[in-house]
């Protein structure tokens, strides 16, 4: 049986403790999503493929789950396919996404969700579930300001 001293487990805890700050003294400060951070230069003005490339990405990344039929860049248009509800079988929706703006706001983004019901073998449009588009802009969002915030170059002050 192996006994230990206090002092040996005071000892122990102080290594322990200088090497955990070493390891987070070599790492960068990042603020929260959607803070500004100081040292990003023009990091939303990234228009190289006609529109705000942070937005466009988070748009094919948040809608991967849906099969995309028309992807425009330029233009700035994403059309998704219907998909079947994994589940209700009897429901399916898609989505029309529109870069219209080249800052990452919310108001440069254009979604429109549909959505049907299968009934008597027919597919009738019905109401899409509320905020349904509020909640595919927020994504988005969520998601273009982390890859802003992981791609931004970063500046020597």
């Amino acid at each position: 049986m192996l006994v230990m001293h206090k002092t040996s487990m005071i000892n122990i805890s102080k290594i322990l403790m200088i090497m955990t700050l070493l390891l987070v003294g070599g790492c960068t400060t990042r603020t929260d999503i959607g803070e500004p951070r100081t040292n990003i230069e023009a990091a939303e003005n990234v228009f190289e493929i006609g529109v705000n490339a942070y937005l466009w990405r988070a748009t094919l990344d948040t809608m991967a789950f849906l099969p995309i039929t028309s992807a425009d860049h330029q233009g700035g248009v994403i059309l998704t396919d219907w998909k079947i509800s994994p589940y209700d079988e009897n429901e399916r929706t898609k989505v029309d996404i529109f870069i219209v703006g080249r800052e990452l706001r919310a108001d440069a983004l254009n979604v429109t969700v549909h959505r049907e019901e299968l009934k008597d073998g027919n597919w009738s449009s019905i109401e899409p579930r509320a905020n349904a588009s509020t909640q595919v802009i927020s994504a988005i969002l969520y998601q273009a300001r982390i890859l802003r915030r992981d791609n931004a170059p970063e500046t020597i002050q």
